[in-house]
């Protein structure tokens, strides 16, 4: 089988087992990946949260001072 592959130009046959595991591997990755990302994303979630808070306390706080 390998030699009809080198003989149709086509290059090595594919080794099927090793594509699967390559693909496992990168499918793990992915995984692992996209856990580590949430904790950034909910720490950032919570940074803008807070960020808001502040402005809108600091805007209520100037607007009660330019009143009096």
């Amino acid at each position: 089988m390998e030699q009809a592959w080198r003989e149709s130009g086509l290059g090595a046959a594919l080794d099927i087992d090793e594509l699967q595991r390559t693909v496992t591997g990168l499918e793990q990755q992915n995984v692992e990946l996209a856990e580590a990302l949430q904790e950034p994303q909910a720490d950032l979630k919570a940074a803008r949260e807070a960020n808001r808070d502040l402005t809108r306390a600091l805007n209520q706080r100037g607007q009660a001072g330019a009143s009096s």
